[in-house]
């Protein structure tokens, strides 16, 4: 209901009107506005990549409340950005469809700082201990990891074996897939576009070494690393072949 214009001068009497519809001078309000805020849509895919690990455009569309094409946009972007990576699922019949995760540098745009407190810590040790004794703890905690994981795996083929590891190594928190060489029988290729211990690695890249030497005793079978993000790839990728088969 509008306020009688009488009223109106009674309350406010410096306020000018508007005699053609008798509402309040619109320009009164216009110094008291707060600024619109810009909602940073691409940043909510970050941080909801970062809570779910993989999602699918239509998996982001509905949680955020944006229609697919223009998700579809803001991933296309955000991946050339170098921010986010997609890998290709085969769900039943029709076209594959994609998944998006976080690359490293994505994850590197939420602080943290436990991975440089790590990085602090190991530079302690070596203060302390010196060099060659930390290369033995870290060596011994790889070994470690590696029954872990050996006694998960169970006895199964190659195949059944890379499988399984793949599993574990989701379960926490890796972005691993992988798949066989084409043409090579008993031939792998096994790949993880994460880590957990990338900025360890900046600065003591023997860890990676460790890594290595942990998958070959995990499959029981020779281990190549194909690709190393510490070269600055997107991703670790390894040559995985059963005892026995040729290069």
């Amino acid at each position: 209901m509008k306020t009688p214009i009488g009223v109106a001068e009674m309350i406010t009497p410096n306020l000018k009107l508007d005699p053609e519809d008798h509402q309040l001078d619109k320009s009164v309000d216009k110094s008291d506005a707060k600024p619109e805020t810009k909602h940073d849509t691409k940043q909510d895919i970050l941080q909801h990549l970062l809570k779910r690990g993989e999602v699918t455009a239509q998996d982001l569309a509905d949680r955020l409340d944006i229609s697919p094409q223009a998700i579809r946009k803001h991933l296309k972007d955000l991946e050339a950005e170098g921010l986010i990576y997609h890998t290709a699922e085969q769900m039943g019949m029709g076209r594959p469809q994609f998944i998006y995760a976080l690359t490293v540098a994505g994850r590197d745009r939420f602080p943290d700082s436990y991975n440089q407190f790590a990085v602090n810590f190991l530079d302690t040790l070596i203060d302390t201990l010196g060099k060659e004794q930390v290369s033995e703890v870290l060596q011994k905690q790889w070994q470690r990891k590696a029954q872990n994981y050996k006694s998960q795996l169970g006895r199964g083929s190659l195949k059944q074996r890379l499988e399984k590891l793949a599993e574990l190594r989701r379960s926490e928190g890796y972005v691993t897939e992988w798949f066989p060489v084409e043409g090579k029988n008993q031939s792998f290729i096994f790949t993880e576009y994460n880590c957990a211990i990338a900025h360890v690695a900046e600065s003591f890249p023997s860890v990676c070494g460790h890594e290595l030497e942990m998958f070959a005793t995990v499959l029981d079978c020779p281990v190549e690393r194909t690709h190393w993000m510490v070269d600055g790839e997107h991703r670790c990728g390894y040559l995985i072949r059963e005892q026995g088969v040729s290069c």
